[in-house]
């Protein structure tokens, strides 16, 4: 027999229980990952919440990476979510990637390798190929631009290490970081890596 009770909703849960009321009192920070996804959704479907569709959800993409990468078709899809919820998490995404693109009226200072990480992570841990950009600084350590040299798997013997300092050259940088991505999650350096930075390390 056919199913016909209606979605559960946020307002469904307990009032202590309920993301939206939690994001109030003590901020988005406090709110797991299911829970700011079930905000996003909104509800959920017969015999299941909001923040267990948003459960679900993260199993079928393989986390938060995977729901970054997963295009709208496939979300379309999933279990309890049809072209709406799909929107709506896309949009949510493409906000995210343009605020970590967005360029502040100053000039970022990086000044750790964790700020360095910062203006790119978003969206390099989106791409399901490897990709090496550079990051241009004047000697204030000021950003001059981010410039991508490279996609693919990094092999020492593709790479043209004068590309890495072409640009930045040219726009008489007084330095530069180079990043790239491991689409893996895994950020363990390979040998590859090792000594494409060797070499990079060699012509700087």
């Amino acid at each position: 027999m056919e199913d016909t009770r209606a979605p559960y909703r946020i307002t469904d849960l307990q009032l202590s229980d309920r993301p939206r009321e939690r994001l109030a009192a003590a901020g988005a920070k406090a709110l797991s990952n299911p829970e700011l996804i079930a905000i996003l959704l909104g509800s959920g479907i017969s015999g299941m919440n909001a923040v267990r569709l948003a459960e679900e959800l993260l199993r079928a993409s393989q986390g938060l990476t995977g729901l970054h990468r997963m295009p709208y078709e496939d979300l379309c899809r999933l279990r309890g979510i049809g072209p709406a919820k799909a929107a709506q998490l896309q949009a949510a995404v493409e906000l995210g990637r343009r605020l970590a693109a967005a360029s502040p009226e100053e000039r970022p200072i990086i000044q750790s390798p964790q700020e360095a990480a910062d203006l790119v992570q978003y969206e390099m841990g989106a791409l399901e190929q490897e990709q090496l950009r550079v990051l241009m600084l004047d000697t204030r350590n000021r950003l001059i631009g981010i410039r991508e040299v490279y996609h693919g798997s990094l092999n020492s013997s593709l790479i043209r290490v004068g590309e890495v300092f072409r640009d930045a050259v040219r726009s008489n940088a007084a330095s530069i970081i180079v990043v790239h991505n491991h689409p893996s999650g895994d950020p363990t350096p390979s040998p590859e890596d090792v000594a494409v930075t060797r070499a990079m390390v060699e012509a700087g």
